[in-house]
């Protein structure tokens, strides 16, 4: 199944080689372009097949046509269930159970959210292949964001890199804070020695957390938490680097005593939808383990 967008060209646009339209106005990257070009692709207007070098007139209807996407062979399709809170042509949005690797790797090379989606595209007759827009840690639940094309995929991605895709995270940390709300500023590397382990470090990248109570008891903390850059672990390697671990991180300084996952959950989630033209939000409600870990 191919994918097919359509765009009218606005009095602004009146005069654009068709080129520029699609490349500056929609933003469509130049490889893709030649995807389309090569790969059984095609660009109209008006219903008419034409190339790159026409010039678009006020009220031409511009219509490209993505050539299918190919997975990857290594991408094996799994049939396991996960829950779908949102959905529509260019996403698929899912609540991650915990346990539930994002994408495979030699320790998880099956079982992981990507081999699902695969699985589950193949019923639907969706010939894409895997692009998650955000990801989560094996064992950190809630919500993820699934391009279901390429094209879509870049765009959001651009979308994030501006910090127009909001995420806010729900987390129980060890100790009480003694601040209402507060801003790690931090930048994060890998450990030295080690291939999974990342830490506070002079020479690492930027990264800036947001950090706001909830609800506090003698030993435990609920944290509302808001990224503003998404480093691997950087809830985690922050919240340590502060004192207070996330209850169940044992990689990281936690107790592992009442939850045995890190008590971390991507509970909402917004962006732009570039097709509907309007804001989208979802929210993913806290699991019940992490509820028992704070409320013992």
């Amino acid at each position: 199944m191919s994918v097919k967008i359509e765009w009218t060209v606005s009095a602004k646009e009146n005069g654009m080689l068709l080129r520029e339209f699609l490349r500056k106005e929609k933003m469509i990257s130049k490889v893709a372009l030649a995807a389309v070009k090569f790969n059984g692709g095609q660009i109209l207007v008006n219903g008419q097949e034409t190339t790159v070098r026409t010039v678009v007139q006020t009220e031409d209807v511009i219509t490209v046509i993505f050539p299918p996407e190919q997975k990857s062979p290594s991408l094996v399709s799994e049939h396991l269930p996960f829950v779908i809170i949102y959905e529509d042509e260019h996403f698929i949005v899912i609540n991650k159970a915990p346990g539930m690797a994002t994408i495979p790797s030699r320790e998880h090379p099956t079982g992981t959210l990507a081999n699902a989606i695969i699985g589950y595209y193949e019923t639907k007759g969706i010939q894409s292949t895997f692009h998650a827009v955000n990801r989560l840690d094996k064992d950190t639940s809630g919500i993820l964001l699934v391009a279901k094309h390429r094209y879509v995929h870049d765009l959001l991605t651009k979308e994030q890199k501006k910090g127009l895709v909001k995420r806010t995270y729900v987390a129980v940390v060890h100790g009480q804070l003694n601040q209402l709300d507060f801003t790690i500023d931090a930048p994060i590397g890998r450990k030295e020695g080690s291939i999974i382990e990342r830490e506070v470090r002079e020479d690492g990248q930027q990264a800036i957390t947001h950090v706001k109570i909830l609800e506090q008891l003698e030993d435990r903390t609920m944290v509302e938490i808001q990224l503003e850059t998404g480093r691997t672990h950087q809830i985690r390697v922050h919240l340590s680097y502060k004192g207070h671990p996330l209850l169940g991180d044992d990689l990281y300084g936690g107790s592992v005593e009442e939850i045995s996952r890190q008590a971390l959950h991507s509970k909402r989630m917004s962006f732009y939808h570039p097709f509907l033209h309007k804001e989208i939000l979802l929210t993913a409600p806290i699991p019940e383990d992490i509820k028992r870990a704070m409320n013992r």
